[in-house]
């Protein structure tokens, strides 16, 4: 498998002489094509961080980080609006639709922006909304629909593009159990079926366990990492252990 992501050494200081503040200290990571992996720790300990480096959202202090090949940290903005655009998918914690735009076209601006033609446009969006479940409101608005479907429709527009690494903020965060079950369902079958490549920030043992692999930050360094073996039932218990080791995460039933 080939790596998407390869970040070596990467560090993020905030602030000058007399308050500076490290949040992360020479962190390395990989994430090969395929893998679902999870980003976890106690809150203050580097994730969101994390996440804004290896999105193009910030810019790291020290150390590279290439997806799919290439360096972000060397890009200029032209050059990363471009990448972000074509490599990269994310799903936010409040959806982030536009309420001018139907679901459908929510879902096909990142390859309206990127001018593809228009049967390609119909045949993706079909394919897509049909592995999420939400083929029968792609005429609704965003306020038309629930905040399990909004999610959904998110997770579609991140991913219509084939990025190469979908990211996801805590994408559970603002869904009641329900929707949150059927967003992660939809997820790992993205993985599982289409090879999607996902890194999810999260601070949930639950959504965590539908990962195949998770890295646990503690004060901006790498704690350990847990692989998944088993039932995702016992993997729920493994999260839990560790997080109570943390001193952080919720320690929410598995259902």
């Amino acid at each position: 498998m080939n790596n998407v992501l390869v970040a070596k050494s990467v560090r993020k200081i905030y602030g000058s002489r007399g308050n500076v503040y490290t949040a992360l200290h020479d962190i390395d990571l990989e994430i090969k094509e395929g893998e679902f992996v999870g980003i976890m720790g106690p809150s203050g300990a580097g994730k969101t961080t994390l996440l804004n480096m290896i999105s193009t959202i910030d810019r790291p202090t020290g150390g590279t980080i290439a997806i799919d090949g290439d360096d972000i940290v060397k890009m200029n903005e032209d050059k990363l609006s471009s990448f972000r655009r074509n490599k990269l998918g994310f799903i936010f914690q409040d959806f982030n639709l536009l309420d001018t735009l139907t679901v459908k076209e929510n879902i096909v601006l990142p390859l309206a922006l990127s001018k593809v033609n228009h049967k390609q446009i119909e045949k993706r969006v079909n394919e897509i909304s049909d592995i999420l479940g939400i083929s029968d409101i792609l005429v609704k608005y965003p306020y038309e629909i629930s905040g399990g479907q909004k999610q959904r429709t998110a997770a579609a527009r991140a991913i219509i593009s084939k990025p190469k690494l979908i990211l996801a903020d805590e994408p559970t965060g603002a869904l009641d159990s329900k929707s949150s079950t059927e967003l992660l369902q939809c997820m790992s079958d993205l993985n599982q079926n289409n090879k999607a490549t996902i890194m999810m920030v999260t601070h949930d043992a639950f959504a965590a366990s539908y990962c195949k692999r998770i890295l646990f930050i503690k004060d901006g360094k790498l704690f350990t990492e847990l692989v998944r073996g088993g039932s995702r039932k016992e993997f729920f218990q493994k999260i839990l252990d560790v997080l109570r080791t943390l001193g952080g995460g919720d320690n929410n039933e598995l259902i």
